[in-house]
């Protein structure tokens, strides 16, 4: 864990230290290699080792390898001094009380005063840790739990100590909120804090209703993964994932620490995980959990673990009615309803009885624990989204069901109402939120009215501008939004943000907009996704309809709105997050900058479907190719065009906003914006300085093409990939065209072209490609399995 924080440190550009303990005795290479415990390469020996899963971690904890650069070994020994260099000292060793203070108090003397210091504990109070240490220690002294992995779990818990001093709170949490992109949550110093306290009891409860209803393992992950919001993992894969013996270590923590909690008997690790951890079925870290994964010749197999019988036995898919028909239901609110209400009446399946038993046990416990863990119900509702990448917190739950009815419901079982919820069914709305003209509001437990929904400050949110009247022009498919001080918003809000004429047409209209109304225009939207490109389905339909001209209009048309976003009055900022893949990718391209949050994953990925990008992708990745050739990188054309070849055939996409820049779809010039909440603000921001430094649209682009220089070498290359079977035949195809187009066609020397000339022959490549019987196949492929297929 030390060693995926400091990752992540380095991730934002932090040079930082990372101290590990050192080995007590050598292992057989050092022996071998007749080192001792004094040799360098030895003690340092485990911190290299954690350093070096950091890097080869996957996900990747780096953004790019280079950034490991950032972070430099050392062990507790020999550099603990370096901590008197430091501004901030991150602790991250074993959850043990005594090891943690045992090692502060040899910190405090190298420690500079002022030094802030943090404990990454999952649970242990916080004022236990640093009890008899300085003052001075104590002022600049608090948890900060961040969740695993740092990298793409937003939640650190912030967890003041009896002494620490307000600006260092907020020291810590402007850190961790502007330069690390997390959501702080301020939690009291309370057993595990909040996410981990609320979500181990649901976990707990997960497994006594499964009990209770004799449920298998894939029924229960079939109703607690997205059919109530929660991720993919759901309840069992998690639990694989972390790791038993973490999960126990959690409970067992709880349980020993909460004497007066209600549902203390709750926290008690069940007979048969019990059982599971003398076996040593820990999860993935020793290959059998819940789930096992066996080789069976050259393929693998995933069982399922029979918890009554305990052995494992072929997976078994989950058969819900009440499941498969909430699937058909997209908005997650009215899903968790449309399940929870057959149960509430005492009618039903078993999934229907599951859920409503899980999800009202999970709001009853976390309503009976504000405010002790927790100043406020946001602060639980945003601990539980953030930490356990749950769509909504327990009192965002209350609210969907419906208080009224829920406490109704519970009250016919039997069940005792905590006073919060008494409160709220006292008070004029009956709801844990409201919201009114785009501005959220939310039941304070002190004042028990309702109050504004605190937000820091430089974020915009472009629901509440919406629902504030702030909508320029919108059709189905996106929408003009004033985003104030002379800055439009083009917002996408088609299906899976999926490029059409809609969008199209919007972003025309925002681009005429600029010089008269507005001064700039950002691209943007708070989806998990920027856009997963065109609309593949209504191209494919058209292909099989043999309507070519339709094609060639459609293609036209995206090539004309990209055209324009490049040659606007104004400045463009696209501001691409999670995939901006294919048309998505080639909008960004377009824009005068791109303000990419740091997790986007971006990429021109048509060859997948055995198409090259046909909207200006192609163009504008030859233009990069011209520029890094006539820049400083001692690049001649042919090796700069090289690397971009490979990047749009191989349909790479980068797993970062930082490996986009080095796979060459941003310039040196684009920014990076490390808190999602906070980009739409930034690209804002980043409009607004093109304006101030005069932005003039750029001159039309002369592009130097080498003709059959590039094309005789591109064709050796697929030639040799074809022929040692790393390629098919079809991907052949698609790449000869792709490589024409990035030579310029068939010309025969070097020269220059415009960016009409590379745009038709980027639109008859693509065309022609969609008449290939293979492409269709792909593209049907790719629409039913969501992966593409290689023929």
């Amino acid at each position: 864990m030390g060693a995926r924080i400091a990752a992540h440190v380095a991730n934002a550009g932090i040079p930082c230290f990372l101290l590990d303990i050192v080995p007590a005795e050598l292992n057989a290479d050092e022996k071998r290699k007749g080192l001792t415990l004094e040799s360098p390469a030895v003690r340092n020996r485990i911190v290299l080792a954690g350093l070096e899963a950091a890097k080869k971690s996957r996900p990747a904890a780096f953004f790019t390898p280079e950034t490991a650069r950032l972070v430099t070994p050392g062990n507790l020994e020999d550099n603990l001094g370096w901590c008197g260099q430091a501004d901030w000292i991150i602790e991250a060793v074993a959850e043990n009380l005594e090891i943690k203070r045992k090692l502060f108090e040899r910190v405090e003397g190298v420690r500079k005063p002022g030094t802030i210091v943090t404990s990454n504990t999952s649970g242990l109070p916080i004022h236990l840790i640093a009890e008899g240490r300085s003052e001075d220690f104590q002022q600049h002294w608090a948890g900060t739990h961040f969740f695993n992995p740092p990298r793409y779990m937003k939640l650190v818990e912030l967890i003041p100590g009896p002494k620490t001093l307000p600006g260092v709170l907020a020291t810590l949490d402007e850190i961790c909120d502007l330069r690390l992109g997390k959501g702080v949550v301020v939690a009291k110093d309370t057993p595990n804090f909040i996410a981990n306290r609320i979500g181990t009891y649901a976990m707990l409860n997960v497994l006594k209703q499964m009990q209770a209803l004799e449920m298998t393992i894939e029924e229960v992950d079939a109703c607690t993964g997205p059919a109530i919001g929660q991720p993919k993992s759901a309840t069992f894969r998690t639990a694989d994932i972390v790791g038993l013996d973490v999960l126990v270590h959690v409970v067992r923590n709880i349980y020993d620490n909460i004497p007066n909690d209600e549902s203390r008997e709750m926290w008690r690790v069940p007979a048969f995980v019990e059982e599971m951890i003398k076996r040593g079925w820990l999860g993935d870290k020793t290959g059998s959990g819940f789930y096992k994964r066996v080789r069976k010749g050259g393929d693998s197999e995933i069982l399922t673990l029979d918890w009554q019988k305990m052995e494992y036995r072929p997976r078994q898919k989950a058969k819900f009615g009440s499941i498969e028909d909430g699937k058909q239901i997209e908005e997650t609110r009215e899903r968790i309803r449309a399940l929870v209400g057959p149960a509430m009446d005492g009618k039903g399946d078993k999934a229907n009885r599951f859920v409503w038993s899980c999800l009202s046990e999970n709001c009853l416990y976390a309503a009976r624990r504000v405010p002790e863990i927790a100043n406020s119900v946001v602060d639980v509702d945003r601990a539980m989204r953030w930490g356990f990448a749950w769509e909504l917190g327990p009192f965002e739950v209350w609210d969907a069901i419906g208080v009224a009815r829920m406490a109704e419901a519970l009250g016919r079982e039997g069940k005792q109402i905590p006073p919060v919820v008494n409160e709220v069914l006292a008070s004029p709305k009956k709801t844990f939120y409201e919201t009114e003209k785009g501005s959220a509001r939310y039941f304070d437990l002190g004042a028990k009215a309702m109050k504004p929904v605190p937000e820091p400050a430089g974020i915009i949110i472009l629901k509440s501008l919406k629902d504030r009247s702030g909508v320029v022009q919108t059709n189905a498919g996106a929408s003009l939004i004033d985003l104030g001080d002379g800055v439009v918003c083009c917002e996408f809000h088609s299906k899976m943000n999926s490029i059409g004429g809609d969008i199209g047409a919007m972003i025309h209209a925002g681009v005429k907009r600029l010089g008269s109304e507005f001064d700039a225009m950002v691209i943007a939207n708070q989806a998990p996704n920027f856009s997963v490109g065109a609309n593949l389905m209504l191209l494919l339909v058209t292909a099989q309809e043999g309507e070519w001209d339709d094609i060639h209009m459609a293609v036209r048309q995206f090539q004309g709105v990209n055209m324009a976003i490049k040659y606007a009055p104004g400045p463009v900022v696209a501001a691409p997050q999670g995939m901006a893949l294919g048309g998505g990718c080639e909008i960004s391209l377009s824009s005068a900058r791109i303000q990419a949050a740091a997790e986007a994953y971006i990429g021109l990925v048509e060859t997948g479907v055995g198409l090259i990008p046909g909207g200006g992708g192609t163009k504008e990745m030859l233009i990069r190719a011209n520029e890094h050739a006539a820049g400083g990188e001692e690049l001649d054309l042919f090796h700069a065009l090289k690397p971009i070849f490979e990047n749009i055939a191989m349909a790479k996409v980068s797993t970062s906003g930082e490996e986009a820049r080095s796979l060459g779809y941003l310039r040196r010039s684009d920014l990076i914006a490390m808190n999602r909440d906070r980009q739409v603000a930034d690209a804002k921001a980043t409009a607004l300085a093109l304006v101030r430094e005069g932005y003039h649209p750029p001159a039309p682009a002369e592009i130097r093409v080498l003709g059959e220089e590039f094309l005789a070498g591109a064709k050796l290359a697929i030639h040799m990939l074809v022929r040692g079977e790393f390629a098919s035949e079809h991907d052949a195809v698609v790449a000869r065209k792709l490589a024409y187009i990035l030579a310029g066609g068939s010309i025969t020397a070097p020269q220059t072209v415009s960016e009409q000339y590379v745009l038709d022959l980027e639109r008859e490549a693509f065309v022609s490609l969609c008449g290939e019987r293979k492409t269709q196949e792909r593209i049907a492929h790719t629409l039913k399995t969501g992966k593409p297929l290689r023929n």
